[in-house]
């Protein structure tokens, strides 16, 4: 049984003019990112990698997860191949990790994100909004195997805001 956790990075900036590799999080990225990892550590295999695309937004929303759920930051592997947009360029680096690790984390982008769940998961998500996490598993155990997968857990941070939880201290103001 394979375990994946797919997490788009949160809200990054166009304010300023640069590369789209290196734009940065905005405040509300930064508190969607604290909110919706705060609430994650329940869904999370005992064991898992982590993997995340080399884009700085992907970047810091990895950290900020490793933050809240004591992730060593020298165990996040930065892959440029996930710095892609395209659902098969997405599939084709999952099903490339190692059969050794059956959970796998991964910090990527939309379109990407959305296209993969909507192919290998078993209901429709209109958008995988910015920070959100949805988690599948998988019946097989290769990797290269995978169809179609089951939708475990989902967390938005539209929805985590509704129910209104306490401040957890990490909220940029």
């Amino acid at each position: 049984m394979k375990n994946l956790i797919l997490i788009r990075h949160a809200k990054s900036s166009w304010d300023t003019p640069m590369a789209d590799k290196d734009r940065p999080l905005t405040k509300r990225g930064i508190n969607d990112a604290h909110l919706v990892s705060s609430q994650a550590e329940n869904y999370l295999p005992k064991s898992y990698i982590v993997w995340s695309s080399t884009a700085q937004r992907a970047k810091n929303t990895a950290f900020i997860f490793a933050e809240n759920l004591s992730i060593p930051i020298d165990t996040i592997v930065f892959k440029d191949e996930l710095y892609t947009f395209d659902e098969k360029a997405l599939e084709e680096a999952i099903k490339s990790c190692n059969n050794q690790f059956d959970n796998l984390i991964l910090f990527g982008h939309n379109d990407a994100i959305t296209n993969f769940v909507n192919i290998f998961g078993n209901r429709a998500i209109e958008n995988v909004p910015t920070a959100g996490f949805v988690s599948l598993s998988f019946q097989e155990n290769d990797w290269k195997d995978i169809r179609r997968g089951k939708i475990e857990k989902v967390l938005f941070p539209s929805e985590l805001k509704k129910h209104d939880p306490p401040l957890t201290g990490k909220q940029v103001y």
